[in-house]
C-alpha cells in the first residue's frame, strides 16, 4: 500500500518510520489501560532511536574512506554510551557507570580483539564496526539485566543475606545464589537466539550476505558465528559486572551498603 502512494525512497522511508511508530506506540497505551506506564520512556526511546540510527548513516558513509585504525575510537564510544545505557538499570548500586562500562569493555572489547587478532572479524572498518557494534549493544542488553536482576534480588532479601553474614557467611557466600540466578536470567535471550537460529528467525546479517553474493552456507556458518560471539561476549560482560557488583556493595567490614531507600 504504501509503495503505491509513496514513490520517492526517502518518503517512502519516513511514512514506514511513521506505520511502525504507531504500531509500537498503540501497543504502549494498550498497556496504559493495564496499569503499564512507559509511555514517555519509549516515546524518548523510539525518538532517540530513529534520530541515531539516521546519524549513523550518514557515518557509515564517511567510514568508508576512514583509515581502519580509527575504528577503535569508533568502539570505545559505544562502549562508554553502552555503560551508560546499562548504568540505568542499576540504580542504587555504587558506581554502577564505572562498573558497566568496565564489564563492557572487558567482556565486549575483549572478544572483539580476540576474534579479530585470528581473523574471525574482518579487520576492516566497514566490517569491524558493525560486527563489534553488535557485540557491545547485546553485552550492553544483558548487563543491564543482569544489574538489574541482582539489585531487585539483594534488595529484597537483605535480612537473609544479613543473617546470612552475622552466621559467619563472607560477602561472597551470602549473595552466591542472587548471582547465579541473575547470571542466569540475563543470559536466557542470548540462548534463546542460538536455540532459535533458522527456525524462529534468519537474521538480517545473514540475509544481507546473501544479497552481496556469498554462498548460503557460508552465510549461514558465519551468522551462527556471529550469535556464537554475542554469547560470549554478554556472558563474560555479565560476569564481570556481577564481580564488580559484590565488591561495591558491601563495606571493607563485610556489611551489606546496598538498601532499597537507596535505589
Amino acid at each position: 500500500m504504501l509503495t503505491r502512494l509513496f514513490h520517492s525512497q526517502l518518503e517512502l522511508g519516513l511514512a514506514q518510520a511513521a506505520a511502525a511508530f504507531i504500531t509500537a506506540f498503540a501497543v504502549v497505551i494498550f498497556g496504559r489501560r493495564r496499569g503499564i506506564h512507559l509511555e514517555r520512556e519509549t516515546l524518548i526511546a523510539m525518538l532517540r532511536g530513529i534520530v541515531q540510527i539516521v546519524a549513523v548513516g550518514f557515518v557509515l558513509l564517511a567510514l568508508l574512506q576512514a583509515p581502519n585504525w580509527s575504528s577503535g575510537f569508533l568502539l570505545a564510544g559505544m562502549i562508554v554510551a553502552a555503560g551508560s545505557i546499562s548504568a540505568r538499570r542499576a540504580k542504587g548500586i555504587p558506581g554502577a557507570f564505572r562498573i558497566s562500562v568496565t564489564a563492557v569493555a572487558l567482556g565486549a572489547g575483549s572478544v572483539i580483539a580476540f576474534m579479530t587478532g585470528l581473523g574471525v572479524i574482518n579487520a576492516a572498518i566497514t566490517s569491524l564496526v558493525p560486527v563489534g557494534s553488535m557485540l557491545i549493544a547485546n553485552a550492553m542488553n544483558t548487563n543491564g539485566l543482569a544489574l538489574n536482576r541482582l539489585r531487585s534480588d539483594i534488595i529484597g532479601k537483605v535480612g537473609e543475606i544479613e543473617t546470612a553474614l552475622a552466621l559467619g557467611a563472607d560477602a561472597k557466600t551470602s549473595v552466591a545464589p542472587y548471582m547465579q540466578a541473575s547470571l542466569e536470567s540475563s543470559l536466557i535471550p542470548a540462548i534463546d537466539s542460538l536455540r532459535s537460529l533458522g527456525i524462529v528467525w534468519i537474521p538480517g546479517l545473514m540475509a544481507g550476505m546473501l544479497l552481496s553474493g556469498s554462498r548460503p552456507i557460508y552465510a549461514a556458518i558465519y551468522q551462527f558465528v556471529v550469535l556464537a560471539m554475542i554469547f560470549a561476549a554478554s556472558g563474560l560482560t555479565a560476569m564481570i559486572s556481577a564481580l564488580l557488583v559484590r565488591k561495591r556493595i558491601f563495606s571493607p567490614a563485610d556489611q551489606l551498603i546496598l538498601r532499597a531507600d537507596a535505589a
